[in-house]
């Protein structure tokens, strides 16, 4: 028996025959089904960019300006920085600024002692710059190792180390980080756009549901399709981007709902799949079908966040128990569709419990 189960359903089970590939038309079943691309309100590709070079070029110019009012030596090179410390949310630049810190502490450390030991030549810059990197890749901070090498260049340069060369490095390096942090303060958390990635994500969930219900009492499936899947991954992928992006600029609240709700959408959607395949597989129907058919369409209807399926749940089991009642099979055929429809609805259990259990993790 468990053989014959284990033969019979697509599930991940170690050694399953390859699964089959259905066609890519699609003839039913569109009802639901989003296109992300049919948000007129979604931003030109464009203008992030644009709006972002913006802000370096101004904020360069201005770091610039301000160390040659300031009479510092090698002045450019504070517009070198901050274009090197403007990172995309504001903890990133946080977290890049004090690497690039740590770093310059080590670099004039490591200097002092090339220059002191092998004089102020290509050899003592070489030893520097291995030694250097070397800390650097150890320690994380990959990031800092061409920005503070220039600063280092300046002793090279001048043939010195003295405190006034120091101070004005110093005052290069905290004019340009300082100026990179500035000029990301303004970053906010895009809450209102993040709401509608996440709308999209639970519409073609919801749609898939749909389609599901509709197709599984059907004997002929050779017009349903994966396509909905795709579009299920790029959904989630833009939500789980926009997600990442308010984290990296809240700095007080560290809520990790957002990126929380999206995990919990993904493993949601490697389940649909798995429901999926074991659907295209049943090619002889029975009552069972347009039972479990019909809890996919329920739970599709009811598909929204602030459900807590507590109610599809015992749905479910009350579907589970039911078919368990049910008189034996009558052929083989018959069984292996019931076994196939019995492995469904154990997988939307775990569907609805990884809702669950992520409304469990954020009650209030």
């Amino acid at each position: 028996m468990a053989d014959l189960l284990k033969e019979t359903v697509v599930g991940r089970f170690p050694g399953d025959a390859s699964p089959i590939m259905p066609q890519e038309g699609e003839q039913k079943g569109k009802i639901g089904m989003r296109n992300l691309k049919s948000h007129n309100t979604e931003k030109l590709p464009w203008k992030p960019g644009l709006i972002k070079s913006l802000k370096t070029a101004a904020a360069a110019a201005a770091a610039i300006g301000l160390a040659g009012e300031l009479g510092l030596k090698y002045s450019a090179t504070a517009g070198i920085i901050t274009v090197l410390s403007i990172q995309n949310t504001k903890r990133e630049t946080l977290k890049s600024a004090g690497n690039r810190w740590l770093a310059f502490l080590c670099a004039l450390a490591l200097a002092k002692i090339c220059f002191a030991l092998l004089g102020y030549g290509l050899w003592a810059f070489g030893a520097y710059l291995f030694l250097f990197a070397l800390l650097c890749i150890c320690a994380g901070w990959t990031e800092a190792i061409a920005m503070d090498s220039v600063l280092v260049t300046h002793f090279l340069a001048e043939q010195d180390m003295g405190l006034s060369l120091v101070a004005n490095e110093v005052l290069l390096l905290l004019i340009g980080t300082g100026m990179g942090i500035l000029i990301n303060l303004h970053l906010r958390r895009r809450q209102g756009e993040f709401e509608r990635l996440a709308e999209a994500v639970d519409g073609q969930m919801k749609g898939i549901l749909h389609r599901m219900s509709l197709w599984l009492p059907e004997e002929d499936k050779d017009g349903y399709g994966p396509g909905c899947f795709p579009e299920l991954k790029k959904a989630l992928r833009k939500a789980k981007d926009c997600a990442a992006s308010d984290y990296g600029n809240t700095l007080l609240a560290k809520s990790v709902y957002e990126l929380d709700y999206i995990a919990m959408r993904e493993q949601q959607g490697a389940v649909l799949r798995e429901i999926y395949d074991n659907i295209r597989r049943i090619r002889y129907l029975t009552e069972q079908a347009g039972q479990v058919a019909g809890l996919l369409g329920e739970i599709g209807q009811d598909f929204h966040r602030d459900n807590t399926v507590e109610g599809l749940l015992g749905k479910q089991e009350a579907l589970l128990a039911d078919m368990k009642s049910q008189p034996l099979p009558d052929s083989r055929e018959e069984f292996e569709a019931r076994a196939i429809l019995f492995y469904i609805l154990m997988q939307v259990r775990q569907f609805l419990e990884i809702k669950r259990e992520f409304v469990r993790g954020h009650q209030l």
